[in-house]
Order: structure tokens, then C-alpha cells, then sequence
């Protein structure tokens, strides 16, 4: 049976040497880090072991390196200087395949510090905005510590969790970690509408996280009988939902709800999500299976990217060799999308940089990483345009992607093409 205690009584637990999951995006439990994070001094290396976190991560701090390492399944903004500086790793996964790690002993867990509801009159707590990866950590870490919280939405699917599974409670009262909406610019105005010519009627959408997919959302109002089975759920579903064009009526998985893994906006978004039998907080790794993506029809799965080469190769995870985000779920629905019946997958992005700098290119930059490969790229969307890859060679893929790329680049795109592939 749980125990109730301080956090600092809580994480007292932590021994140097032990591997601790940390809550993913924006359940991520400020209270339980704050207070891990104060025993710097009496702790050597413990290894933290995450997907994405929002908020601060102050563990990754250079003056904690004896005390901490980070060993980051996706590089967010809050360990990005500290994998920069050599003081954190990369593990590059999947995010399907991220629960195996967990379940399988390759990464056994000695402590899990996870972010929940309170419990019901059964007992069952909820892990809330984040299901994800976290419901295999609870599963398998040696010992877990739950900050008690509220404000944490109550979500339906796999995310129960019972008292009895809970070694320590701590309870806290804040606000669940909030993404205000970005103010769109017309280019991503433009990339939303394009991606949104994309979707028919019907279609199971995956969208992920960003200017773009909430631009999409905002471009689908005038669309029908839309499904949603997404790694990741946004504000922008939430007003679909309302005018009537989210209904998942023609999804075959789990019809008429919409299915995540995890979610990430304002209170609006979590308001929505809490005690709501619409919406299916799943494991990512069914959530993320290529094999049940592809079972829905017209899956249309919409994902961005830092550079796309004219071959099609798409780098997602880094600029050049400077590690900038993960591997995340990309594959996974692109994949899922190609095979699904009437499928759609794409790959969204800004045809230019802030500075200027083409992002379709003659070759990635040397050390990027190439998170999608060229034969598994379909569609690539600029606000230029879309490019149709599919069942085009090498040459024709060059001429349907500087026809997408900025018109100042173009030139120097095609005289490039023209010497490795020859005219068209």
C-alpha cells in the first residue's frame, strides 16, 4: 500500500548508481524533480531516463554532471545544451519501441517518478495528460513515486494506475504544464493549407507537435467524419470536435474515439480530456504500432522535418551532427500511413530557414541523421506546394522538390540535380 510522504522523504529513496524514469512531456513532476535534483550533493551518477519533458530539467545542469546524466530518449530544449556539451547521451528509438526497453530488461528501471490524479473511490489513479511510455515504466520500475496532483485530468484507456502500485504519494496542488497556441505566421498558414488539400473526407489523422499541425487543424473546417489516432493530442482537435468534423465514424480501430498517447496545450485541451470516454489515452506502443496504424483507412499522418534532401531523405533529429530533438514517433506513422488503405503519409516543412537557408537540399548536412528514408517518403508539403515522391526515381524527385523549394534557391537546386541526375 502507498505511502504518504514529503517529496523530499520520497525520492530519498534514490541511491547513486540508480537508472529514474522522469513523467514525459507535460506531466513531467516539478515537486519530485525539484527535490531529487536538492540531494545533488549526496548522489553520483544517476542515470535519468526521459522522453521529451516541458518545463525545467534543472538535473542536466553543468554543476550536477557527477551528481546526474541524462540519458535522453528525445533531445527536448531543457537537455539540449547538456547533450550539446557531452555532460548527457542520445538514444536514438522509435517511441514505439521505447515501452521494449522498459519491459525487456534492457533498460531496467529502479525508480519511476510519475505525475497522477487522485485516486477514485476504487482506488485507481490516472497518469493523466501522458500514458506514452510512462504506463511500462510504472510497470516495471522497482519502485514508484507518484506527486499527487488535482489539476492532473482524469483520462480514460490504459493509464490506471492503482494505489497499490504506488510506493510513495506526494501531494501537490499546481497547474498541469500548459503550451499556449503560436501565433501563425502565413507560411505556416500556407503549409496548413496545403497539408489540408491533402486529407479527404473520412481520413484518421496523426498530427505532431508544432506551428504546422495547428495550422492544419485550423485549415480541416470545412472537412467531414475526420478520425484522430495520433501519438499526441492538441488544442486545435478540440475545436474539430466541437464544429461536428471529428466523429471517428469511419475509423475500423476503436471507432468514434479519438485515440493518443499524449497530450500537450492549454487547460483548455486538458479540461477536455479529463473524465471524457471520447478520447482513449493509450500505450504508445499500441498507440505507435505500425500494425494497428495501418488497419484504419486514409490515414493521413502529418510530420515535419529540419531538412529534406533531393533524394527524399528527411533529417528530423539534428542539424548537421548538433543532436535537436529524436527520432520520436515519425517512422512509425509514416510508415502506418503508407501501408493503410487510401494512406497519406507527409512530411510538412518551411521551404527556407529564419536565415534564409534552403531546407530542401542538394545533401543533408554531414552527420544528420536521416529519421525517414527516401523510400518512405510520399508527399512533401512547403507553403510552395506539394511534392508527390511516390513512384517517382531519383530524377524526377529532384524536379517535384525544387518545384516545392524557395524560389531563390531554385536555380542552384536544379544545376545541382542536372549534374548528378542529369536534365528532365
Amino acid at each position: 500500500m502507498s505511502r504518504k510522504v514529503t517529496a523530499e522523504e520520497a525520492v530519498a529513496v534514490v541511491k547513486s548508481g540508480d537508472r529514474v524514469f522522469i513523467h514525459s512531456v507535460a506531466a513531467a513532476p516539478r515537486r519530485l524533480v525539484e527535490a531529487l535534483t536538492a540531494r545533488a550533493s549526496e548522489l553520483r551518477v544517476v542515470e535519468i531516463v526521459s522522453i521529451h519533458t516541458e518545463g525545467d530539467a534543472p538535473y542536466a545542469a553543468p554543476q550536477h554532471a557527477k551528481s546526474f546524466r541524462v540519458n535522453a530518449l528525445f533531445v527536448g530544449v531543457n537537455v539540449r545544451p547538456a547533450v550539446e556539451e557531452g555532460r548527457a547521451d542520445y538514444l536514438p528509438v522509435f517511441l514505439s519501441e521505447v515501452p521494449q526497453l522498459f519491459r525487456a530488461g534492457i533498460l531496467p528501471l529502479d525508480v519511476a517518478l510519475v505525475h497522477v490524479s487522485p485516486p477514485d473511490r476504487h482506488g485507481y489513479c490516472s497518469l493523466g495528460v501522458s500514458v506514452d511510455v510512462t504506463r511500462s515504466a510504472v510497470q516495471t520500475a522497482r519502485t514508484v513515486i507518484a506527486q499527487v496532483n488535482p489539476r492532473m485530468p482524469r483520462s480514460h484507456g490504459d493509464g490506471l494506475i492503482h494505489l497499490d502500485a504506488i510506493d510513495y504519494l506526494v501531494e501537490v496542488d499546481e497547474p498541469i504544464h500548459e503550451m499556449p497556441l503560436a501565433t501563425l505566421t502565413d507560411i505556416e498558414r500556407a503549409i496548413g493549407r496545403h497539408c489540408a488539400e491533402l486529407v479527404d473526407d473520412g481520413a484518421c489523422l496523426q498530427l505532431g507537435i508544432g506551428a504546422i499541425p495547428q495550422a492544419t487543424l485550423a485549415a480541416l473546417g470545412d472537412h467531414h467524419r475526420l478520425g484522430i489516432h495520433t501519438e499526441m493530442l492538441s488544442d486545435g482537435i478540440v475545436d474539430l470536435v466541437e464544429k461536428g468534423v471529428i466523429t471517428g465514424e469511419m475509423k475500423r480501430v476503436h471507432p468514434g474515439k479519438i485515440v493518443g498517447g499524449f497530450a500537450l496545450g492549454t487547460r483548455r485541451l486538458y479540461d477536455f480530456l479529463d473524465d471524457n470516454p471520447l478520447v482513449a489515452m493509450l500505450d504508445i506502443a499500441y498507440v505507435n504500432d505500425t500494425a494497428v496504424i495501418r488497419r484504419n483507412t486514409k490515414v493521413t499522418a502529418i510530420n515535419s522535418a529540419i531538412e529534406v534532401d533531393l533524394t527524399g531523405q528527411v533529417c528530423a533529429d539534428s542539424i548537421g551532427d548538433r543532436l535537436y530533438s529524436g527520432v520520436g514517433g515519425q517512422m512509425d506513422f509514416i510508415r502506418g500511413a503508407a501501408l493503410s488503405e487510401g494512406g497519406k503519409p507527409i512530411i510538412a516543412l518551411p521551404s527556407v530557414t529564419s536565415s534564409g537557408e534552403s531546407r530542401i537540399v542538394s545533401f543533408l548536412k554531414p552527420g544528420a541523421g536521416v529519421v525517414t528514408t527516401r523510400a518512405h517518403v510520399h508527399f512533401v508539403v512547403t507553403e510552395h506546394g506539394i511534392a508527390d515522391l511516390f513512384g517517382k526515381n531519383l530524377r524526377q524527385r529532384a524536379a517535384a522538390l525544387i518545384a516545392v523549394a524557395h524560389p531563390a534557391h531554385r536555380d542552384a537546386l536544379a544545376a545541382e540535380a542536372r549534374r548528378r541526375f542529369g536534365s528532365w
